[in-house]
């Protein structure tokens, strides 16, 4: 056991090092999501989604033949909740597609173009009375006797997939010494906007139609996102927060709609983890490289960019390497067909380059794909030790922390049914009013970030 912590704590380190752009001894190896890792164990994509027994068995093998990595994240996607529920926003291996495609998110609208005012003013009702129903096919008669039972086996499934994610980052620690990459997630207020609810056509409309209202809804549901975040984040602060920035790239919004609609209310929930103490690790979905220059505004040593694979990552080096640390630089179709003669050779050219000086973490663009050929994985790794090697040591201490920094105020917590509300409902507390509230808070809290899961 003390060998497993002795090397969980310097992968850690090592992870840490770089993302706050210190000294470390050479560069991590620590792909955002590692798909790969999933197939790599011999499981079909439904098993992976549908059996939680077998995800530490995926993890295990997956460690054990590859023990240089230095981060490792296989799977977000549990399969018996979307269908407690009946989730529409997504194909299921197995249940939709054969068992071996990769799951699928479907493009719709699941919010009216003349709703943003509720969502601006009441998101609690906006999400339960208009949203839920349209992503929750066993909503469709709401008040049935199937509707309650549905809510009362998600609260369960929730339950079950809480106690099988925790045993699982702990086997994954403990076990086999191994960090995450990232523990909790939180999308962009637009593309909170732009993916689950609005849908990609709906929101280009809007930003010409009713620009106001975009802005406005983006800055409203700001706490909300961040508070849902902070709520599943890493209570130690060791690993960052995970932000998929979808559609933030190029073409999807020209350098001018990016720096209206989508930076300024991005910079703000950004700074607000920051300010909780929380690093971040942002995927730079497509070809960011208009915009990527922002990033030189956020507190230096903060942001992990993952740069995708139709981004530049040695332009990205060259434009903000200097304040935040990058990851990234084999695409998708080197891993998948390429040789390992190639994987070596770019290895080589990403380590002189983009890994000069430190700030760098090798990994896929944004991840490991599933098909990547286990004998260019290998090759990567083999070439990373060999050709990323800084020192001997590190000095870095690891980043662990359970209390926030000095000052530092949560944004206001939504709920649904405030306090005050149910405590004049039970007339005159004959006790400590403080026992009765906060579990009621805590729960209330605990319910309202759930309803911000299901909007993308």
């Amino acid at each position: 056991m003390e060998d497993k912590k002795k090397l969980f704590e310097e992968r850690l380190k090592r992870y840490q090092g770089a993302i706050a752009l210190a000294p470390v001894d050479r560069v991590p190896i620590a792909a955002g999501a590692n798909y790969f890792a999933e197939t790599y164990s011999g499981l079909t994509k439904q098993q992976f989604v549908y059996d939680s027994s077998k995800w530490m068995e995926a993890d295990k093998k997956f460690v054990e033949d590859f023990p240089e990595v230095d981060a490792l994240r296989s799977g977000r996607i549990w399969g018996p909740l979307h269908d407690i529920v009946g989730y529409n926003m997504y194909k299921l291996p197995g249940r939709d597609l054969p068992p071996d495609v990769q799951f699928q998110f479907i493009e719709g609208e699941r919010m009216k173009a003349d709703e943003y005012d509720l969502l601006i003013s009441n998101p609690g009702q906006f999400l339960l009375e208009r949203v839920l129903p349209r992503v929750f096919n066993e909503l469709k008669e709401p008040g049935s006797m199937r509707a309650h039972v549905a809510f009362l086996k998600a609260g369960m499934a929730q339950m079950y997939l809480a106690g099988a994610m925790k045993q699982r980052a702990l086997h994954l620690q403990n076990e086999l010494g191994m960090p995450q990459p990232m523990v909790g997630v939180m999308l962009a207020p637009f593309d909170m906007l732009a993916d689950g609810l609005r849908g990609l056509k709906g929101i280009m409309t809007d930003i010409h139609r009713r620009p106001d209202k975009v802005l406005e809804a983006c800055d409203a549901i700001i706490p909300d996102m961040v508070n849902a975040a902070l709520a599943t984040a890493d209570p130690l602060r060791r690993y960052p927060i995970f932000m998929p920035l979808h559609r933030g790239c190029h073409p999807f919004l020209s350098p001018k709609q990016f720096d209206t609609f989508y930076w300024p209310s991005l910079k703000k929930a950004m700074l607000m983890l920051i300010d909780a103490g929380y690093t971040i690790r942002a995927f730079l979905e497509g070809d960011w490289s208009p915009n990527w220059h922002h990033m030189r505004e956020l507190p230096k040593g903060k942001v992990l960019c993952d740069i995708d694979g139709p981004g530049d990552i040695f332009k990205a080096k060259a434009d903000f390497g200097d304040c935040q640390c990058i990851a990234g630089g084999l695409s998708d179709s080197l891993l998948i067909l390429g040789t390992p003669d190639e994987i070596r050779e770019r290895v080589r050219k990403l380590c002189e380059v983009v890994g000069r000086d430190g700030g760098f973490i090798m990994n896929g663009g944004c991840c490991i794909p599933y098909d990547a050929k286990p004998e260019n994985y290998r090759a990567m790794i083999d070439a990373t030790l060999e050709y990323g090697r800084y020192s001997d040591r590190t000095d870095f201490e690891i980043q662990c922390d359970p209390n926030p920094p000095a000052g530092w105020k949560p944004p206001k917590a939504g709920v649904i049914t405030p306090w005050e509300v149910k405590k004049a409902e039970l007339g005159h507390i004959y006790g400590d009013e403080e026992l009765i509230k906060g579990p009621w808070e805590m729960f209330e809290r605990m319910a309202y970030n759930w309803l911000w899961a299901w909007t993308w």
